[in-house]
């Protein structure tokens, strides 16, 4: 989730605009640009054979206003308006528009206005994982010679080594050994539950009891947070802080 791309495309009728509105879309790591198009109808025809997440979108514009244009688009396609004029705020609100830069403004303002769309589509994508999530409640594993049905509220964290993962259990000291590789595992298990730590180890979220430093400790087991993982965890650790 924390690397998700979001696809966009630019439309505004004065050049320079397009311009400057592509240089900040390039150097924001989380926007790919598709298109920029001097015009909403442009932008329309591009649209349908191309969908894409976001649209900076002008509103005065000759034949179709950007407002205009808005009410006509998909509704998983969303918008922020980029205006000289600030009585279209209103109707920018009506629209549900993410948000409305203000011309002239500057890559900050600019930026504010991209992590809102992208705190969006997190938000999105974290409501369809959820809904998979409270689906999927076990998994069965296959563990000598016999299928084991594993509840995922009873995993405290999976251990990979080699080809063989180790899932250790609350209540149960020793754990269960399978043949499987940690990749293979975390292409099944809910993003909103666990999490890859380290190229070793996969961990319960819900069941970690302290983090110091580095290290998360999972019913007296320290499980150090590799440089790899370490964003994806620290974006965990700052949305469910106080």
């Amino acid at each position: 989730m924390s690397n998700i791309k979001i696809s966009c495309v630019i439309v505004d009728d004065e050049p320079m605009a397009l311009n400057l509105v592509e240089s900040y879309v390039n150097k924001t790591s989380f926007l790919e640009l598709k298109q920029k198009c001097s015009s909403a109808i442009e932008a329309m025809e591009f649209i349908k054979e191309h969908p894409v997440d976001l649209l900076f979108l002008d509103i005065q514009m000759p034949d179709l206003t950007g407002i205009e244009f808005s009410k006509m688009l998909p509704k998983e396609t969303r918008v922020i308006f980029t205006t000289a004029f600030d009585q279209y705020a209103l109707e920018g609100f009506k629209v549900e528009a993410l948000d409305y830069l203000l011309k002239p403004f500057d890559y900050a303002e600019f930026l504010a206005a991209a992590n809102k769309a992208s705190t969006w589509f997190k938000l999105l994508k974290g409501k369809s994982q959820n809904e998979v999530s409270e689906a999927k409640e076990f998994l069965f594993v296959k563990s000598e010679y016999k299928q084991l049905r594993i509840k995922l509220s009873d995993v405290l964290y999976f251990e990979g080594l080699k080809d063989y993962i180790k899932i250790w259990l609350k209540d149960n000291p020793k754990p269960i050994l399978t043949l499987m590789s940690l990749k293979s595992l975390q292409e099944e298990l809910p993003e909103t539950q666990f999490l890859r730590v380290h190229r070793s180890f996969i961990v319960s979220l819900k069941n970690i009891e302290v983090i110091e430093r580095s290290q998360i400790i999972i019913n007296d087991q320290r499980i150090t947070v590799s440089e790899q993982y370490k964003p994806a965890f620290l974006e965990f650790v700052n949305n469910n802080s106080l």
